[in-house]
């Protein structure tokens, strides 16, 4: 479905990625994990047409997206759910959820939108609860639940995830990952950027390693989960243990 090849990506004069290859297939879920600093964001934020590449290749569904932007990619079916969760604190829940849809025409807003978010809903029933509260009011739990339902809402095939869990108690960060491997059932493939590696390799089919801006290991998640390089550097306590522990 996605394939990054030698991807290039600059802030200013300072190189982020240096030639970062990666490829996710169709209905997997595929973790990027890395010390911070490696680059995880900056591929996402390549992807999904926020950052340009000066060079490489970004191809989705077998057709280049380089210097599309970013709404253009979305329409083509990737979403990102960013880092920190950006949402539209003094609107409310319903409000942030319908501008998932935003570029859907008026047309397609009819047919599709009362559905899209009755199924956003049944995943995340507390949204529903708070349909009309102000989102800015909302638990840290409870916002990465709107965003997710937000990005959902432009029904991409392609769902890029920055750092779901950041910042998240326990219990809320539990609902989070036991909600991703449900995405595939509505037909979703995951590109996970999360720095608690142990809880993004538990649910990922498979995984890149990152450091300073190049993929450096690559595998199935079981077969990083039990390296000892990995797990000397990236995994601590396993994060269904400290659930249990709460």
């Amino acid at each position: 479905m996605l394939v990054v090849r030698s991807a290039e990506t600059y802030y200013g004069n300072i190189q982020a990625l240096k030639g970062v290859s990666l490829h996710v297939n169709e209905g997997e879920i595929v973790a990027l994990i890395g010390a911070n600093g490696a680059g995880k964001t900056t591929t996402l934020r390549t992807i999904s047409g926020m950052l340009a590449p000066r060079r490489g290749e970004i191809a989705f569904g077998g057709r280049s997206i380089v210097g599309l932007p970013p709404e253009a990619i979305v329409r083509a079916g990737i979403s990102q759910v960013p880092e920190g969760r950006r949402l539209f604190t003094t609107l409310s829940v319903r409000d942030n959820l319908l501008l998932g849809a935003y570029h859907l025409s008026w047309r397609e807003k009819r047919a599709r939108v009362r559905g899209d978010l009755e199924r956003i809903c049944s995943l995340f029933p507390v949204l529903r609860e708070r349909a009309d509260q102000v989102s800015g009011t909302l638990s840290g739990g409870e916002q990465q639940m709107l965003a997710i339902g937000r990005a959902l809402m432009s029904r991409p095939r392609l769902l890029l995830l920055d750092e779901p869990s950041l910042g998240l108690a326990p219990r809320a960060a539990r609902t989070i990952f036991d909600a991703i491997p449900r995405f595939r059932g509505q037909g979703l493939t995951v590109l996970l950027v999360e720095q608690n590696a142990r809880a993004a390799l538990q649910i990922a089919d498979r995984a890149y390693v990152l450091e300073t801006g190049r993929a450096v290991m690559e595998g199935s998640a079981q077969e990083l989960l039990s390296q000892r390089e990995v797990q000397r550097a990236y995994l601590g306590r396993g994060y269904r243990q400290v659930w249990e522990d709460e």
